[in-house]
Formats: structure tokens, sequence, C-alpha cells
């Protein structure tokens, strides 16, 4: 089983910008659809971006659509989340995982495993 790492978190103001890293190690996950979650406190976990195999295909949340990108280099098995103009509702731990490859890739139940996730703090 591929082993997953985030990273990139922090602590930054409202309007500020991180970029997050999911970077893959014992194996490749260049086949497969990959996703960004994030869990805010009290919340269930709930889904950001994904982006396919190829990079050829996105998908987004209302949340993040204009305000975050993802990509992926499948060289490097690494997946990319650029975030900018930052808000509060975004605080949260941030996770990446692969795909199942059926149902919902805006369901969390329907990946495969997770990361140990990376903590965003935005201040107002």
């Amino acid at each position: 089983q591929v082993q997953l790492v985030e990273s990139g978190g922090g602590l930054v103001q409202a309007g500020g910008s991180l970029r997050l890293s999911c970077a893959a190690s014992g194996g490749t996950f260049s086949t497969y659809v990959m996703g960004w979650f994030r869990q805010g406190p009290g919340k269930e976990r709930e889904f950001v971006a994904a982006i396919g195999w190829g990079a050829g295909n996105t998908y987004y949340a209302d949340s993040a659509k204009g305000r975050f990108t993802i990509s992926r280099d499948n060289v490097r098995n690494t997946v990319y989340l650029q975030m900018n103009s930052l808000k509060p509702e975004d605080t949260a731990v941030y996770y990446c995982a692969p795909t199942t490859g059926f149902g919902s890739i805006r369901d969390p139940r329907d990946y495969l495993y997770w990361g140990r996730g990376t903590q965003v703090t935005v201040s107002s």
C-alpha cells in the first residue's frame, strides 16, 4: 500500500495563500484519481478537489472553485493543492487520498486510504 504524507499547512491571514503537497512512497498513484478533503472542528470530512490520472480532468467543490487549484506530478508521485484568497472558513485538517474508482469522487467513503493530514489555520 502506498504511504501518503501531506505537508505545507500552517497559519496564514485571511486573503493569504498556501500550497499543500501530498507525497507518495512505496509505490505510485499515477493511475488513480486523487482527491483533497478537509475536516474542520466538529464537522464531517468534506470534498475539496480531485484530479484524474492524466491531469486532464479536475473537479472542485463550490467553496473551492476560483480560489483553489489542484495539480499533480506523476513522475514525482506528488499531488498539490494551491490555495489562494484563503478565508477563516477554510480552517481544517487537509487530507489527500486515492479513489476506489467507483461511486462519487465527492464522497470520502469511496476513497481507499488517507495520509495523516496537514493543518491549515486561517486567521481573520
